[in-house]
């Protein structure tokens, strides 16, 4: 700051802020709001900031103008967040300490949190992940032609630090009307070709992308306009359920870019997010197994890196590789908020529950729940309808879910939803399946509902060369005989 002849500047101090794990006593980094004189928001000097939020190590020297102080600390899901506050005064060495409480060990039985869309410094992450307790970071670099590397991209992509937390830092944005996609897991900086039309055609980028076998394409919208041609055409292995659409404090409430729902039947503030999870199940109705996953689009969004999360169980120590099986096997839970731990006769998500022709299933749900938000109700969501839904209260009495019963193939879910009037905090654990006499329930209606948005989609295509429009729709043709082709092995209304 300069000085201005006649200028008084604002009397500044310092606190030195200790931050420890109430259990061990030793710093531990977290998240900090801070808000200063008059509520107005600071920033911590050289503590990465975002939006409304920094992250700061276990200790920290703040050094502000004078006046008062009022703070929120949080470290992740699996502690208590504080409130607190403090007085600067002009010249003053003061400290305060302030203890943060892990609630629950998530790690201790094998869940292990990631966050699918980091769109943060690179510098920045390794504190980043610490202060949100997050330990798989997939880091946003490149967006289409265009990457923060140049020509030298990381010979190692992927970083391990604190011995079980990884980022790997050559995650990229591909972007194309109607379409946004996180390309992950490359062990090489990809290139796609410039420009953000229609033409040339995204598949034709994606299948040569593709040669690279542990590439991971995650759908970052379930309502982007081409998610039915690319679920045909097998280039989706995940599909975000909890998006950075889907905010700390707030909602997007428009799907600008994609397929727009029904207002009337998913209003806001929740429509958006409804929506969503709406398309997901009707692709687990089409006989799909693809797994839900989360990012928080930090960076782009205001969201806090890690707010929208998903688990995976991991059997044993943690490492990349096994983190990355865990989540294609389906071993997962997406959540912001409740902390689920879901068994059902012993099996984790993901799991197939198998049966003769002519045989009743009846599963018994197990599910330990943690949770600092209000939950209002425990949904089972089978064959994408809610099936049983029990109020919290009543849940936290008797310690139970409803069984489930199947005569037919389906899958069910379990959904935990708060009382926050403002965004969605929820928790979804991924599908369980049931096969009944050898096959996958396909459901008519859910395949004629990807039929029709196919068509609408080929509709919207914007190219006036001929030729350039033939190869592009080539691609619509052939997701459009593979869903009708579904449709005449359709086994459920």
């Amino acid at each position: 700051m300069v000085a201005v002849a006649g200028q008084r500047l604002p009397a500044a101090g310092q606190l030195e802020l200790i931050v420890v794990d109430k259990d061990t006593g030793r710093p531990i980094p977290c998240r900090m709001h801070l808000t200063g004189p008059g509520k107005n928001m600071r920033k911590v000097p050289k503590a990465p900031f975002w939006h409304d939020h920094c992250a700061i190590p276990g200790k920290v020297l703040l050094k502000l103008p004078n006046g008062n102080y009022e703070f929120v600390l949080e470290r992740g899901l699996e502690y208590l967040w504080r409130k607190g506050h403090f007085t600067i005064e002009h010249l003053a060495d003061d400290s305060k300490r302030v203890e943060l409480r892990r609630f629950v060990d998530m790690s201790a039985d094998g869940w292990w949190s990631g966050d699918l869309d980091v769109r943060r410094r690179t510098r920045d992450i390794e504190l980043l992940m610490e202060a949100d307790d997050l330990h798989v970071a997939e880091v946003i670099t490149w967006r289409n032609d265009k990457n923060e590397w140049g020509n030298k991209p990381p010979e190692k992509p992927l970083v391990c630090f604190d011995e079980n937390r990884y980022y790997h830092l050559l995650a990229g944005v591909l972007t194309r009307p109607g379409t946004e996609l996180l390309l992950l897991n490359s062990p090489t900086l990809l290139k796609p070709p410039g420009g953000e039309g229609e033409y040339p055609p995204m598949m034709n980028f994606l299948l040569k992308a593709r040669e690279s076998a542990v590439l991971w394409i995650d759908a970052d919208r379930p309502y982007w306009w081409d998610l039915p041609v690319l679920v045909a055409t097998g280039q989706i292995d995940s599909i975000e359920v909890a998006g950075g659409n889907i905010r700390r404090d707030g909602a997007v409430n428009h799907e600008s870019g994609g397929r727009p729902r029904d207002r009337l039947r998913y209003p806001d503030p929740w429509g958006n997010a409804r929506w969503a999870q709406h398309i997901y199940f009707q692709l687990l109705e089409c006989g799909l197994r693809i797994p839900p996953t989360a990012g928080s689009g930090s960076g782009e969004s205001p969201n806090p890196v890690g707010y929208n999360r998903v688990y995976v169980h991991v059997e044993g120590p943690l490492s990349y590789e096994k983190w990355w099986s865990g989540l294609r096997a389906g071993r997962v839970f997406v959540t912001n908020g409740p902390l689920l731990k879901p068994s059902v006769h012993g099996e984790l998500p993901g799991h197939v529950f198998r049966a003769e022709e002519g045989t009743e299933l009846e599963l018994e749900i197990g599910l330990t729940l943690s949770t600092r938000d209000p939950i209002s109700y425990l949904e089972i969501i089978k064959n994408g309808k809610v099936e049983h839904s029990v109020p919290f209260d009543k849940y936290s009495k008797g310690g139970r879910l409803p069984n489930v019963a199947f005569d037919r193939s389906g899958w069910f879910l379990v959904r935990a939803v708060t009382d926050l009037p403002k965004t969605y905090r929820f928790a979804m654990t991924g599908p369980y399946y049931v096969e009944i006499g050898r096959q996958r329930r396909i459901s008519r209606s859910a395949v004629q509902f990807f039929i029709d948005w196919v068509y609408e989609r080929a509709r919207r295509i914007d190219l006036t060369d001929p030729r350039q429009k033939r190869e592009v729709l080539q691609w619509h043709r052939q997701a459009r005989d593979f869903w009708k082709e579904l449709l005449t092995r359709a086994n459920a209304e």
